[in-house]
């Protein structure tokens, strides 16, 4: 199952349209969380993330870092000339290739996974899987309601209090980029700087080094 963290149904769409499974008569349930409620369920701060939740209903893997292929739009910028961009524009598109991603590995994982289910050595026990899942603080379950108010405001064209409760939940969480990136592009589809928020995806990701922006895939 995927689920996109976005308002906007159409912004969505064409990605949900594009991604046929094999064979084409598969389901694949693609589901809209504008609420953000996996962020608050499990542990979401970024995308593409994923979980591992068993037929039993038993998650065997929390959030993290989920690459299952190369993209091919994603990898078709690494092979741009930098030099025939504008200057911002380049800036970054170099800094995002310095980001760190497991695709190959993190597929021989979830394979593993679906040919041997519970005996897989990637299915983690119930202790380790509490281990890993960080415990929410105070500040990310207050960042949380205003992430959610700020939606609220949004949808009913309150745009003015959306930001005020939104710029609170950066505030709070830091590191949650779908908070992040749902307010940056609204103000500019780049998620670029603007006058409403003091940060922009290109300037916090320079700031922690690209290749923190996920942390390391751990078997």
């Amino acid at each position: 199952m995927t689920v996109a963290l976005d308002t906007d149904v159409e912004a969505a769409r064409r990605h949900v349209e594009r991604a046929v499974p094999t064979p084409p008569a598969a389901a694949l349930p693609s589901l809209l969380d504008s609420a953000h409620v996996v962020d608050e369920l499990f542990g979401i701060v970024n995308v593409p993330n994923a979980v591992w939740i068993d037929e039993t209903g038993v998650i065997v893997r929390p959030a993290e870092p989920a690459h299952p292929g190369r993209n091919p739009e994603t990898e078709s910028f690494r092979t741009l000339d930098a030099s025939t961009l504008p200057d911002e524009i380049a800036q970054v598109l170099l800094e995002a290739r310095k980001i760190r991603t497991e695709p190959e590995r993190y597929l021989e994982m979830l394979r593993d996974w679906v040919e041997r289910g519970s005996s897989s050595r990637y299915a983690l026990a119930a202790d380790e899987v509490v281990a890993r899942a960080d415990r929410r603080s105070d500040a990310e379950a207050r960042a949380a309601a205003h992430f959610e108010l700020g939606q609220h405001c949004e949808r009913a064209g309150l745009h003015d209090a959306a930001v005020r409760h939104w710029r609170e939940a950066h505030r709070l969480a830091p590191a949650n980029w779908t908070y992040k990136r749902n307010a940056w592009s609204i103000e500019d589809p780049r998620q670029g700087p603007t006058d409403v928020y003091e940060s922009s995806w290109f300037d916090d990701v320079k700031a922690i080094g690209a290749e923190n922006y996920y942390p390391p895939l751990v078997p």
